[in-house]
């Protein structure tokens, strides 16, 4: 699968079908830091990415008072 990491614009490459939880973890990512996006479309940390997917890895920024 390839993957674009955002807003650093990297590119990574991972092989085979993962779920996404899987896919951060690999890349470094806490749970609930990151978002999955394929497409125009929000992946679940439970849910399976194919190898032949192309997806977004954007980080979560919050902001406060």
């Amino acid at each position: 699968m390839q993957i674009t990491i955002l807003p650093e614009r990297k590119q990574v490459e991972l092989t085979g079908r993962r779920r996404v939880s899987d896919i951060l973890s690999e890349l470094g990512y806490l749970p609930g830091t990151a978002m999955v996006i394929r497409g125009d479309e929000l992946i679940p940390e439970g849910e399976m990415v194919e190898a032949d997917d192309e997806i977004e890895v954007r980080s979560v920024i919050s902001g406060g008072l």
